[in-house]
């Protein structure tokens, strides 16, 4: 695990001068690779090329220091993650005769490249991401992970190229602040964060999951293609769902194995919940020995929930290790970790994400995570929403339903932040939605598109911001479809980013084993029902692991991560958003309009009116913004 820079000078391009902004790129990403550090640079007449890393060493720990370099020196790679399959891949490359020189993944990436070029990518199983030089064909080749595990960022101005795995190596070295770009900030305000391609910064790209930069050295021009997996149809369309349950079995206890590969101790993130149990109890199966298993619990009881995780952690016999938090825990630590971020980012289960991955890090180095099991196996609730929106609007007319949502919507409010019945019930009434558009409206954590009309200055607005990921995926209202939509805007833009850059940190490994290339093809040729039962999310997961469990253990409802930060915001943080809010502030930004924002922030701190969700957000932008652009 690591982190990667990269950058292609055209002028001003001196090895020195290429060397001391690696060296200042490399600098300020030194908690995702504390162990050690590598450079390569590269002159030619066009250009000077350089590429780095920062290194947490987890596999081959003496032997796989980067740059890695092929046999005849002419290529070359620097490389963040782990290929979970690499044995497998090493043994077919030395079947062909392919030698070695290390024992790491990051050879038998190169070594694949070698011999089948680009089209090695689709190969790799894991989180990735990584650029290859080739000094033969005059390119370099940076290529991301099928879901986006693994951050890659890029910068392009004709006389300079720069690639990074966090933002804050490329703001390092730019002349000047990028300008805030329009699509960005829309996307943020709507979604509370900032899926790929875009970024804050009209200048700088996320590179989408998936896909890679081929890039020619001599003239500059590069393209993004996609990597091409060429998924098998393979399940038969009237599998049995004993069948199809044994598989899942199978796959899942397979995939924690493959991701359980380690030279340095390992453990798992265990919160009581489905897929963190699942994944638990697979390790702890594969192991000779008792595994270590983590878990953070909560002073305050209404969010505690740390009872299931001991409960899970005596059936599998773990070495489990709880740590109690309470608020102030939380609040010492919302500055460095908001601000990682490196550009606006809201969720606020980034806190205590954060702070189980510190806990962990003191005993362990990698922790398996129960991520992605919601988008897998379909176990999220604003799945129902596809099956109520279509029994809805075929009872309900369009008219009768707007004059339904004047109503009861403001009837639903509530004064604090309690995201109770109340609170589902009008964020499902305001999704509602006639025209196939309801699930964009249920994702949607912040503003919808009214609604920023209301605070943005009208030059802010960039109208149908969501219209790029529209076009993506068709949208037929089937939960495979909301399913593909979560993979490339809530999985790749919310989820991963905030348990990358939490966890790395901290300097601390996480991986998902059910983010799957097999297991994503397999459930996606089920049938629909074997994921989503009526009102039983993840059927066939649960189905498929509840010998393990007492009775109804795997159907209990779970709360997540919740952080009071509407109570926050009218407390302890009140006086800092306030300033956020003063008129003077807020028109030297020009970017809000006075009026209803400060309307909005004014009601919420009174306690006149719960806005936990967009005050939250508007708050997260003002302090990224301040840092940013305010900062002396």
């Amino acid at each position: 695990m690591c982190g990667i820079n990269g950058l292609i000078k055209r002028e001003g391009k001196s090895k020195e001068e290429v060397s001391r902004l690696l060296s200042q790129m490399n600098q300020v990403i030194i908690h995702r690779g504390p162990d050690q550090d590598g450079f390569l640079i590269e002159e030619a007449e066009e250009f000077t090329m350089g590429m780095a890393m920062r290194r947490l060493s987890i596999i081959d720990l003496s032997t796989g220091k980067q740059p890695i370099f092929s046999d005849d020196g002419s290529k070359a790679i620097v490389f963040n993650g782990e290929i979970y399959n690499y044995q497998k891949l090493k043994k077919r490359l030395l079947d062909k005769g392919v030698k070695f020189h290390t024992t790491s993944d990051t050879e038998v990436i190169l070594q694949l490249y070698v011999i089948f070029g680009t089209a090695s990518f689709a190969m790799l199983d894991g989180m990735f991401a990584f650029s290859i030089y080739d000094a033969e064909l005059k390119k370099i080749f940076i290529a991301r992970d099928f879901f986006g595990e693994k951050p890659l960022y890029y910068y392009n101005d004709r006389k300079c190229f720069y690639w990074s795995s966090e933002l804050k190596s490329i703001i390092k070295v730019l002349d000047k602040k990028p300008e805030i770009s329009p699509e960005g900030l829309n996307l943020f305000f709507q979604l509370t964060y900032i899926p790929a391609p875009y970024t804050i910064y009209k200048e700088i790209h996320k590179l989408e999951a998936n896909h890679y930069i081929e890039l020619d050295l001599t003239s500059a021009y590069f393209e993004i293609k996609e990597i091409k997996q060429g998924f098998a149809k393979d399940v038969d369309p009237d599998i049995r769902f004993e069948e199809a349950k044994k598989i899942t079995h199978d796959k899942v206890r397979e995939s924690v194995v493959s991701r359980s590969v380690s030279d340095v101790p390992i453990g798992t993130f265990l919160s009581g919940g489905v897929d963190s149990s699942i994944v638990s109890l697979s390790l702890a199966h594969s192991s000779a020995t008792p595994i270590d298993t983590f878990s953070i619990g909560f002073e305050k009881k209404s969010f505690d929930e740390s009872d299931k995780s001991r409960t899970v952690a005596k059936i599998i016999g773990s070495r489990h290790h709880e740590f109690i938090v309470n608020e102030e825990d939380l609040k010492m630590n919302v500055d460095d970790i908001l601000l990682n971020f490196d550009e606006p980012f809201a969720d606020s289960s980034s806190l205590p994400t954060y702070l189980v991955a510190l806990k962990t890090r003191q005993k362990v180095k990698v922790a398996l995570t129960g991520d992605g099991g919601d988008e897998i196996f379909g176990g999220y609730n604003k799945y129902y929403v596809g099956e109520l929106n279509r029994k809805y609007t075929s009872l309900i007319p369009q008219g009768v339903h707007c004059g339904i949502k004047k109503i009861v919507s403001p009837l639903l409010a509530t004064k604090d932040d309690n995201r109770g019945k109340r609170f589902k019930a009008r964020k499902l009434i305001n999704a509602i939605n006639y025209n196939h558009q309801f699930y964009y409206n249920i994702i949607s954590l912040g503003f919808n598109e009214d609604e920023l009309k209301e605070i943005l200055k009208k030059e802010k607005i960039h109208p149908e911001t969501l219209s790029y990921f529209k076009n993506q995926v068709e949208n037929d209202g089937s939960l495979t479809s909301f399913r593909s939509i979560d993979k490339i805007i809530s999985l790749e833009g919310d989820m991963l980013v905030k348990v990358d850059r939490t966890s790395m940190l901290t300097s601390l490994e996480s991986r998902a084993p059910f983010l799957n290339k097999e297991l994503w093809n397999f459930t996606n040729q089920l049938p629909e029902n074997y994921l989503l039962k009526g009102w039983n999310k993840k059927y066939i997961l649960k189905e498929s692991f509840k010998q393990y469990f007492p009775d109804n253990f795997l159907e209990k409802s779970k709360k997540g991560f919740g952080v009071p930060v509407g109570d926050w915001l009218r407390s302890y943080l009140s006086k800092e958003l306030l300033s956020f809010v003063d008129h003077e502030f807020l028109k030297s930004q020009n970017i809000f309009e006075p009026a209803p924002v400060m309307k909005m922030v004014q009601k919420h701190v009174e306690g006149k009116e719960d806005n936990t969700f967009r005050v939250w957000t508007f708050f997260c932008f003002q302090k990224w913004y301040k840092s940013t652009y305010l900062k002396s």
